[in-house]
């Protein structure tokens, strides 16, 4: 059996809280966890719009349904089967997400990107592989920043970086944490941890903070 590949066009999509305009001090790229999709992932930032704040969520491009054959849909960044493959789409798609937005809000933003779960990895890769031309603040929420990743990446390297957890997130054992912590301590990597009492999701109050902070 012999395997071909070909390029075929893709109708993706994004959401955006907050107008572009020359109002808009800050932009939150967001990619969300497994099997979340991004209008409502995104529902947990309309607390903190407000006129110089603009929130894109993006969405990864393969969908499915969380139970059986039918109701709720969810979507995921990549599997394993053919993950290269995937991983080269998203950081594509990303890069063009990122294109569209920046035409449209004053070149002295402050860009801010957020994975969540299993969108750490993916922001990773997009910051590492793709072409964001100007990020400030990487946050890594619930999830880890995969070993497959150069952290010396000029993306990832010039980035103020946060690692966030919850005390109680079911998904996520302490010593995963510290394997973590450990690794980029080995590797030079500059970092900030932040913790709050929950559970594998966002925390508003936390989130709050990062705004002040940018």
């Amino acid at each position: 059996m012999q395997t071909h590949k070909l390029q075929v066009q893709k109708t993706a999509r994004y959401f955006v809280l907050g107008t572009p305009s020359v109002k808009i001090k800050q932009v939150w790229f967001i990619c969300h966890g497994y099997g979340h999709l991004g209008n409502y992932f995104l529902k947990q930032f309309e607390p903190l719009v407000d006129e110089t704040t603009l929130f894109v969520s993006c969405e990864g491009l393969n969908r499915f349904y969380l139970n059986g054959f039918s109701g709720r849909v969810g979507a995921t960044w990549m599997t394993k089967e053919d993950r290269l493959d995937d991983i080269d789409d998203y950081v594509h798609y990303l890069d063009q997400v990122y294109d569209q937005v920046m035409a449209f809000v004053p070149p002295t933003v402050k860009v801010t990107l957020l994975g969540f779960s299993q969108g750490t990895a993916t922001t990773c890769r997009w910051l590492a592989l793709g072409k964001p031309k100007k990020t400030d603040t990487l946050i890594l929420w619930a999830g880890d920043l995969p070993a497959d990743v150069d952290v010396q990446a000029p993306g990832i390297a010039h980035t103020r970086k946060f690692i966030v957890v919850g005390s109680q997130d079911e998904f996520i054992r302490e010593e995963e944490v510290q394997g973590l912590l450990k690794r980029l301590d080995e590797q030079g990597v500059r970092y900030e941890l932040m913790r709050f009492e929950g559970k594998h999701e966002l925390n508003s109050a936390v989130l709050k903070q990062f705004i002040m902070l940018s």
